[in-house]
């Protein structure tokens, strides 16, 4: 399974880019070396000059590519989302169970991909990226013009996804939508949290008390 999805280049909206970076080799380093900046020098440091110095072309080149280096740490949160999507449409094929399922999601959620390798980028990285930097791309006055572009159609179609999960335990269930991007969002910032905010969460960066938190959380909430 993970050798078959190590090969898929996933498709994103192209409001997100004015040229498909994978269409050539200067596209690839852009994204590539992109990610890899921005997740050592957050966002606030990484500047399209220094990426031109890195891969050795110009910034010129690089507006070729995108507009700017938001439109950059979008396009790389699209690439995650799409990822996730990919992820958990392969992790449950074989589940009939609901429930399952939703664990599977949750899992998702909580502790990023199953599947942590592909050729195009490095779902690690980009794990990283989404907790440390994503909300650097949505908390902007830009936003309500971005959505009505269809930028965050990927994260979209991940939620509604698992919102369909939940409607499938429980037909009654008000907020699946509502109760699904809080899990998405409290599940990256708890995250972070582990990580620089220590005091402001019991669980570790690594183990299972997130996943236990949130698993109770949802399952209380619509059963």
């Amino acid at each position: 399974m993970e050798s078959i999805l190590k090969k898929i280049r996933v498709e994103v909206s192209s409001n997100l880019y004015i040229k498909e970076p994978f269409s050539s080799e200067l596209g690839v380093s852009i994204v590539r070396e992109g990610l890899k900046m921005i997740q050592e020098l957050g966002m606030e440091h990484f500047t399209f000059k220094k990426l031109a110095n890195q891969i050795g072309s110009t910034e010129a080149a690089i507006y070729r590519y995108f507009e700017n280096k938001h439109k950059l740490l979008l396009y790389l949160n699209a690439w995650y989302w799409a990822w996730m999507e990919h992820n958990l449409v392969f992790a449950t094929a074989n589940l009939n169970n609901p429930e399952e399922r939703l664990s599977v999601a949750l899992r998702l959620m909580v502790d990023g991909p199953i599947y942590r390798q592909n050729d195009f980028l490095d779902p690690v990285s980009l794990r990283n990226i989404v907790v440390n930097e994503s909300l650097k791309g949505y908390l902007t006055k830009e936003v309500d013009d971005e959505h009505e572009s269809g930028i965050f159609t990927q994260v979209y179609k991940f939620s509604e996804r698992i919102a369909f999960i939940i409607k499938e335990i429980n037909p009654n269930y008000l907020f699946p939508k509502t109760l699904v991007s809080t899990i998405m969002e409290s599940s990256l910032l708890q995250s972070f949290n582990s990580q620089h905010l220590p005091g402001m969460t019991e669980a570790k960066p690594t183990g299972g008390d997130r996943y236990t938190f949130f698993h109770q959380l949802v399952t209380k909430a619509i059963t």
